[in-house]
């Protein structure tokens, strides 16, 4: 905390008191007293403190000067004070089929900007504007043409009309609900096109891709996690993907992200502080003592953006799919259950061994989990007699197939049993899982990829103690174990073949449901989301963190760089201490009182962390925003 001599209290009031008054014009303040309640000097009980509290808070306003400009307004006014000349004030209209393409039922015409009444007027002649957020029936006619029957372009359209500044985009919104025909929808779009305004400044334009939720963004009715979030509910196929995507569509992740850049900013302000001030004040603290503060915040900051990271690693799961690779040797199953897994023919089944060569890739949704089946060549080594002979393409197909297993989310392992269907009774004895597939197995990352193990082809044995004894057996296995045990799964058997020749009377032919059902608690364990371990916030549980996993590959590469620069700052502060857990450990922060703390870098490195998460929602002084909304738009579709 800075503090003055008492010597020194009139001349330092004096000057304070002069800064104070250019700081009201800077921040825009009306009046002393708002300045007192902003930083927050108010608590002091002796009248020499003011003059201390009032420099340290504007050290800190001097940090987040533009998170007090940015109270209220939207986005493009904050960012145009910060001088970036593209947010400029939208004087054109825009307008695009909103709904699919093609022959349809309805199509709906989405209308954007200062002429959206213009253009109701246009096609709309001599009819009073609508009520704002009513269905309105009118016929639509071709503009500057006249009402004649000849000019009809459609007789029963409706019309809504949306008022801004509370509307999807923040201006004033037209929609047509017109007939789903191809030329009408093409009649009305190229009338909409022909529309003059009697401002000329005014243009009517056909929308760019994303335009409409770029302008949501522009007028803060949108941040940029929802506006990714609502790219991830438009390209949503399976249940998990849509929850996900409702996730990341409340404001609660941008909320979190800013609170983290506000800390990071009032940080910045003490060290600050430190820089501009600590010539001409005494503090109580050390400055040592006062880097190892703000180091602890950081460091309980920290933990809460690992957390936040790895949930956005387990959120991708959802959102890209669940690799699964089909590993074992030749003839154990695999294609066939591929095949029941699709409910088709996806991949070739013989009963001759080295069927598969390449690798057979299959999307499908598994319990509202969008995974990726690959089906791969049998692992097996080369033997002396002809039979078992390599040739260079199942040679191919083996490596192929030991590289998928290594990249795979969860490997499922087949058991093989010999002998020929119909002719041998199988046992315990004749199961194994093959030297190329333990080998392949031993490469695997328990920590990173699961693996699950099935004993196919269980009609062959002679009863269920004979299965339950192998399964036993193997869920023993030093290869296994060290994937089954932590998951608590079993060796599941299964039968491809009496699930194919299944009645509807069988509960679960072949145990393939009993798979499916451990596949997906399997899939709930691997995208729950991550609670941080050491917080001290009230309230932290999955339902509270879950939102992290709504954050998308952009927003994690940036918590990345932004976690990469706290250790930055706390390897500055913890020099010739314990780095504690920014070194791996789990220790406190610590700093030595005869510590030589260059503030200055520590500062920068709160600085580029703030930076980064002012990124993630298009907030703050990031400088290159235009960049990073030309990434997050690039994928949307037109009239969207």
């Amino acid at each position: 905390m800075l503090r003055t001599q008492p010597s020194t209290n009139f001349w330092t009031l004096t000057s304070t008191c002069s800064v104070m008054i250019a700081w009201r014009k800077v921040l825009g303040i009306d009046n002393t007293r708002s300045i007192f309640g902003l930083i927050g000097a108010g608590p002091y009980n002796r009248r020499w403190k003011y003059t201390a509290g009032i420099i340290r808070g504007l050290a800190i306003c001097k940090v987040a000067k533009f998170k007090v400009i940015s109270r209220g307004g939207s986005n493009a006014s904050v960012l145009k004070q910060k001088g970036y000349p593209f947010l400029k004030r939208h004087a054109s209209t825009i307008y695009a089929l909103s709904t699919a393409p093609g022959r349809a039922a309805i199509a709906i015409i989405r209308i954007s900007g200062p002429a959206s009444l213009e253009v109701y007027q246009a096609l709309c002649p001599k009819k009073p504007p609508p009520k704002p957020r009513h269905a309105t029936l009118r016929t639509l006619y071709e503009p500057g043409q006249g009402t004649g029957e000849a000019q009809i372009l459609d007789a029963g359209a409706l019309v809504f009309y949306f008022p801004k500044p509370e509307t999807a985009t923040g201006e004033d919104i037209l929609e047509l609900h017109i007939h789903g025909g191809v030329a009408v929808q093409k009649a009305v779009l190229a009338a909409i096109s022909k529309v003059t305004t009697k401002d000329p400044s005014q243009k009517i334009r056909y929308a760019e891709p994303g335009e409409f939720t770029k302008r949501a963004f522009y007028n803060n009715r949108l941040d940029l996690t929802q506006v990714e979030a609502l790219g991830d509910t438009l390209a949503a196929e399976t249940e998990q993907q849509r929850r996900l995507a409702i996730r990341g569509s409340t404001s609660i992740l941008a909320e979190r992200y800013e609170g983290w850049r506000h800390k990071l900013l009032h940080a910045q302000g003490e060290l600050e502080a430190l820089i501009d001030f600590s010539e001409d004040q005494h503090f109580d603290e050390s400055p040592a003592k006062l880097c190892a503060s703000v180091a602890e915040q950081v460091h309980e900051l920290r933990q809460q953006l690992r957390a936040s990271i790895e949930s956005a690693c387990r959120g991708e799961l959802l959102r890209n799919g669940i690799n699964i690779a089909l590993v074992g040797a030749p003839n154990a199953g695999k294609s066939s259950l591929l095949n029941q897994m699709v409910g088709r023919e996806a991949a070739i089944v013989s009963e001759q061994a080295g069927t598969t060569r390449d690798i057979v890739d299959v999307s499908v949704d598994i319990g509202g989990y969008l995974c990726r089946f690959g089906d791969l060549a049998g692992l097996r080594k080369e033997h002396g007699n002809a039979s078992h002979h390599l040739n260079s393409i199942e040679e191919e197909g083996i490596r192929r197939a030991r590289a998928r297993a290594l990249i795979a989310d969860v490997v499922i392992v087949f058991l093989s049993v010999q002998g020929e269907e119909g002719t041998y009774r199988a046992s315990s004895d004749d199961v194994y899982l093959g030297d190329e597939v333990e080998a392949t197995l031993a490469k695997l990352d328990p920590k990173s990829q699961k693996a699950i193990c099935v004993l196919s082809k269980a009609d062959l044995f002679p009863d269920r103690s004979s299965i339950d004894e192998t399964c036993a057996r193997f869920s023993q296995h030093p290869s296994l174990q060290r994937f089954l045990q932590p998951l608590r799964i079993p060796v599941l058997p299964i039968s491809c073949k009496e699930a194919n020749n299944a009645t509807a009377e069988t509960p679960d032919p072949g145990g393939v449901q009993a798979l499916v059902e451990a596949l997906t608690r399997l899939f709930g364990t691997m995208t729950e989301a991550v609670v941080p371990l050491h917080n001290s916030a009230a309230g932290n549980n999955n339902s509270t963190w879950a939102e992290s996993l709504g954050a998308t590959e952009r927003q994690r590469v940036l918590l990345q760089q932004c976690m990469q620069d706290l250790d930055s700052f706390l390897s500055q502060i913890n020099r010739s201490g314990d780095t504690g857990e920014a070194n791996g450990g789990g220790g406190m922060v610590s700093c030595q009182e005869d510590d030589d703390i260059d503030v200055v870098l520590a500062a920068e490195s709160l600085r580029s962390a703030a930076t980064c998460l002012a990124k993630i929602t298009g907030r703050g002084e990031a400088g290159d925003v235009e960049e990073v909304l030309g990434v997050v738009f690039e994928k949307f579709c037109v009239g969207k």
